[in-house]
This record gives C-alpha cells, sequence and structure tokens, in this order.
C-alpha cells in the first residue's frame, strides 16, 4: 500500500458525490468508467474475477477495496468508492482485528465526510499495527480539513519516526504552512525535495504540488509553475494536482492550457467545472454543454441529499450561474463540515457578492486565529471587514 493518504485525502477526498453500492459482488453495475487500456483497470477486473472464485479471500477483498478506492482518489469517480465498500462489507464481523480492514473502512469513512468515525476507525488500525504510518498520514488529512492544525502536527511527529523521511517532512511542513509558519515550511520543504534522488514518483507529486501551493501564497509564481509542472512530469494520475494547475492557470487568465490540461476529464466534478470555467473565460462553445453537464449533476446530487459536492456547487453558483444568495447558502452548509482554506474562500467570495459580510464570520475568524497567510484570503478579509460590503 502506498504511503500518501495525507494527499489522496486533502487533495481529493473534499468534493465528490455519494459512492452507489452494488448490493453483491456478483452484480454487473456498469462497465467499470476509465479507459479500458488503464492497466490499474485491468487488474482489479483481473482481482475481481479471483474473488468470484474466492469470495472469503479476505486478504483478496481487502485489495480489491484498496485498488478501487485509489482508482476513485485519482480518476474523481465516486463509483469506485461503491465497489470498494462492496467488497469490504463482508469483513464487517471477520475482520474486527484486521488493521487493513479498519484502515479501509476509515478511508471509505472520510469519503463520506464522516470524519469522526473515520478518526476512530483509523485509531483502531493503528492500535492494531502500531507500526504503519499510513493510519496516522490519513488523521492528520482528517485534522486538516478541520482545520485542527495543532492534532494534524502531532498527528505528523507520531509518523515521522515510522516513514519516509519526505513523507514525515511533507506532512509536517503542511501543518506549519497553514498556521503562521510559511516561509520557513517552504524552505525547508524545498531543501528535503531538492535532495531527494530515489523517492517515489507518487511522493514527488504530492511534495511538488504542495511546494507549489506554498509558492503561489508566497507570490513566487515563477517557482509555483516550475514545482506543478515537476508534479506532472512524474507521470501519475492525481485529480487534486490538475485541479489545482488549472486554478493556477485560471487566475493567471491562461484558460486555453485548461482546456488543454483538462481534455477528457469531463468524468470528474471537480475538473468539469474548472472546464466550465476555462471555456467561458475562453468562450470555447463546448462551455454551454459543460455547464449543464455540472446543473444535471448538482441538481440530482440534491434530490439525492447528498451534500458531498457543497464547495464545487458553491462555487459553480457564484462563478458560472451568477446566482450569489444560492452560493452562499451552499458555502455556509459546507463550511460547517469542512474548513480548508478552498472553504474558506469561497465562502468569502458569496458573501462578498451576496453582499452578506456576517456570513463570513467563521472563516475570517478562522484567518485570523490560525494565522494562516495568503494574500487572496487577507485581500478578501479586507473587503468584508469594509463598511461598504453589506451594500
Amino acid at each position: 500500500m502506498r504511503t500518501i493518504g495525507l494527499a489522496l485525502l486533502v487533495f481529493l477526498g473534499t468534493a465528490h458525490s455519494a459512492p452507489y453500492t452494488p448490493a453483491s459482488d456478483s452484480e454487473v453495475v456498469e462497465r467499470l468508467p476509465g479507459r479500458a487500456s488503464d492497466p490499474a483497470i485491468g487488474r482489479v477486473e483481473s482481482l475481481r474475477k479471483q474473488l468470484a472464485a474466492r469470495p472469503e479471500d479476505t486478504a483478496l477483498r481487502l485489495e480489491i477495496a484498496r485498488r478501487y478506492f485509489d482508482l476513485a482518489m485519482a480518476q474523481g469517480d465516486p463509483r469506485y468508492v461503491g465497489y470498494a465498500s462492496a467488497a469490504l462489507a463482508p469483513l464487517a464481523t471477520s475482520a474486527a482485528n484486521n488493521a487493513d480492514y479498519w484502515l479501509l473502512r476509515g478511508l471509505i469513512q472520510q469519503y463520506s465526510h464522516e470524519f469522526e468515525a473515520a478518526l476512530t476507525s483509523l485509531a483502531k488500525s493503528s492500535q492494531l499495527n502500531p507500526t504503519s504510518p499510513e493510519p496516522l498520514s490519513w488523521r492528520a488529512a482528517i485534522y486538516m480539513v478541520q482545520a485542527r492544525y495543532a492534532e494534524a502536527q502531532a498527528e505528523c511527529d507520531h509518523l515521522t519516526p515510522l516513514a519516509d523521511p519526505l513523507l514525515g517532512a511533507g506532512c509536517s511542513a503542511y501543518a506549519r504552512a497553514s498556521s503562521g509558519q510559511l516561509l520557513p515550511a517552504f524552505e525547508s520543504l524545498a531543501k528535503a525535495v531538492a535532495s531527494a534522488s530515489k523517492a517515489s514518483p507518487e511522493m514527488l507529486l504530492w511534495l511538488n504540488t504542495r511546494l507549489a501551493e506554498m509558492a503561489v501564497r508566497l507570490q513566487r509564481l515563477d517557482a509555483a509553475e516550475t514545482h506543478f509542472r515537476s508534479a506532472l512530469k512524474q507521470g501519475v494520475t492525481d485529480q487534486f494536482l490538475l485541479g489545482a494547475y488549472a486554478d493556477f492557470l485560471l487566475a493567471r487568465q491562461r484558460p486555453a492550457e485548461v482546456l488543454t490540461l483538462l481534455a477528457g476529464w469531463e468524468r470528474s466534478d471537480i475538473l468539469l467545472l474548472r472546464l466550465a470555467l476555462a471555456g467561458r473565460a475562453a468562450k470555447d462553445p463546448r462551455a454551454a454543454d459543460w455547464a449543464t453537464q455540472l446543473r444535471e449533476r448538482f441538481q440530482a446530487a440534491a434530490l439525492r441529499g447528498d451534500k458531498l459536492h457543497e464547495q464545487e456547487a458553491a462555487r459553480f453558483e457564484l462563478d458560472i450561474e451568477g446566482q450569489p444568495a444560492k452560493a452562499l447558502d451552499l458555502a455556509t452548509r459546507n463550511y460547517a463540515d469542512q474548513k480548508e482554506p478552498r472553504d474558506a474562500e469561497v465562502l468569502m467570495r458569496a458573501a462578498l457578492a451576496a453582499k452578506q459580510p456576517r456570513a463570513a464570520v467563521p472563516a475570517l475568524d478562522w484567518l485570523r486565529t490560525s494565522k494562516y497567510e495568503d494574500p487572496v484570503l487577507t485581500g478578501l478579509s479586507e473587503k468584508l471587514s469594509t463598511p461598504g460590503a453589506a451594500r
């Protein structure tokens, strides 16, 4: 198993539709999403065939569940999490003392924003396998989503002696950069990455993406571009990297590059939103269809009572539909659940657009008390604090 859970959750686990869980292993829901030539998909299909012959094989079930979950994280398709749940479900009673079962249960719970339940499951996994850094990295990630930075740092401290030194350095730098130590966190992590000659592509992708985001906040845009491109060169499919780089390009008024970067990624709600924004900015004739697809997906999710997509839905209502009041309602509900900087930003922008600055108070309080450093958020805070913000 890969020990990059921190990246996976923070990058991808915060804006998905609810997964569908098949009733049994034998149920054929549809052809698996993604490219038929993708070796990861071919491998999991082969494992499914083996499971049909060996349904009591716990290790095989766990491997299938993990591969499905990793596909969901990489590709942004929530159906994979439903398949992971179906593979895992028969182990609910028989695998009570299996650390990997509790790890995967925690991953699926955090995907559905059951954060406290996920923390409990991951703690159980750590108790059963105290030498594994992965449950600790995922616990750190959940605490980061909840803006509980001291607790995230404590988990990073616990995993550092157990993990690849780069994972420990990245985990700690991520927490420090969110709590008033942006520049030293960036410099120490950049030094660690520069001296890493044998790191895995997945690790380098994660670290360079983190460095790119820190560089943007430091207004070192050339460095940010370099780190984004270094991450892309690793050749690993990662939805969050694509979304983060797309946002960087959109902010620099480079929509044509976004259209090239995200070509063929319409299946991901997160990336489809970026395509729609870029298409609109570039006056691409496909923009209207992309907006229609998003509208239909968000409407269907609302009918199901699915609240996992509210950050992206808020941005859609604000930046494409031009409905600030609706965007503010979505952003407010979303911020009650998860409190990452992107969640704060859309709440602050929606509050400004809706001329309801008091609605942004939770995000403003977080910005002040966390000492999070970001010129964009600081600018929004100043606008929200001006006497005319409510006019």
